[in-house]
């Protein structure tokens, strides 16, 4: 079973790696790379304060929790512990893979980034979704993050939905548990009205 589930991660991964061009690799890199995106962390983070002045910091700080633990998660437990080599450094595939850039670090199963995309983007969703119909656009933005992964060469399909969902739970526990602390600690829920 996990040998058909491989062999299909590696179709798919070298199918979709497989669709490039000079002007999409510019593209993907671009999406890849995280100081892309500091405008739109740095438009979030302005958000948050405005909205919620000084308990604004909670929001921050479960937001670095977020990070944190998906991240080690990954990258500190989950690539040395199945020890799967990244797409660019299988000696099966690795001929067959379109790199951009550089490859990384040998391992890549779960996908780092995918994690933190997609826990970012639930941990917000999470408390703002009643309020701002337009939060769940950072869902597209968690996937396009994830989705470059490919597409730069550097993590199979597996590695950045499992990440996806790794950053999702955690995201979610996150809420849960600064939800509870925060309503614990001011006598009012997190989630403003």
């Amino acid at each position: 079973m996990l040998d058909v589930l491989d062999t299909f991660d590696k179709t798919l991964f070298l199918f979709l790696n497989g669709i490039h061009s000079p002007a999409s690799d510019k593209i993907w890199q671009l999406i890849t790379n995280i100081p892309t995106w500091i405008p739109l962390y740095t438009a979030l983070l302005i958000w948050i304060i405005a909205y919620y002045k000084k308990d604004s910091i909670w929001i921050i700080l479960s937001i670095i929790l977020v990070i944190t633990i998906s991240d080690q998660f990954t990258s500190g437990f989950m690539k040395p512990f199945f020890g799967r080599l990244r797409p660019c450094h299988d000696p099966d595939i690795s001929p067959l893979t379109h790199v951009i850039d550089k490859c990384g670090g040998l391992y890549g199963f779960a996908s780092g980034h995918s994690a933190n995309s997609f826990g970012i983007a639930s941990f917000i969703w999470f408390i703002f979704r009643q309020r701002f119909q337009w939060v769940k656009l950072l869902f597209f933005w968690a996937a396009m993050v994830a989705i470059s992964r490919i597409m730069v060469g550097v993590h199979y399909p597996l590695d950045i939905i499992i990440g996806g969902l790794i950053g999702f739970i955690t995201g979610w526990l996150v809420f849960r548990l600064t939800d509870i602390i925060y309503f614990n600690f001011k006598m009012e829920p997190l989630i403003k009205d």
